[in-house]
């Protein structure tokens, strides 16, 4: 889990600094700038939820894993 929200923040940030740079350098007109910026915003937000959902199914699935009955070892298989 600690992995998935390091990444998560990692390019959370890295969304934010590249969004800041293109804004500085770019010879767009403000209104198309902020078009630019409202469309790769929408774009984070649907990555960053597809993310979220791969996750969250794949945790769902370990812990339905996890909740099943371990079955019995019998004494002949566990002796060798």
């Amino acid at each position: 889990m600690q992995k998935f929200l390091s990444f998560t923040l990692g390019a959370l940030m890295g969304a934010l600094v590249g969004a800041t740079v293109a804004i500085l350098l770019a010879p767009s007109s403000g209104e198309e700038m902020r078009g630019q910026i409202r469309e790769r915003t929408y774009s984070l937000r649907d990555e960053l939820t597809e993310a979220a959902q791969s996750k969250r199914i794949e945790l769902e699935k370990q812990l339905q894993a996890m909740r099943q009955p371990k079955k019995a070892v019998p004494a002949e298989t566990a002796k060798g």
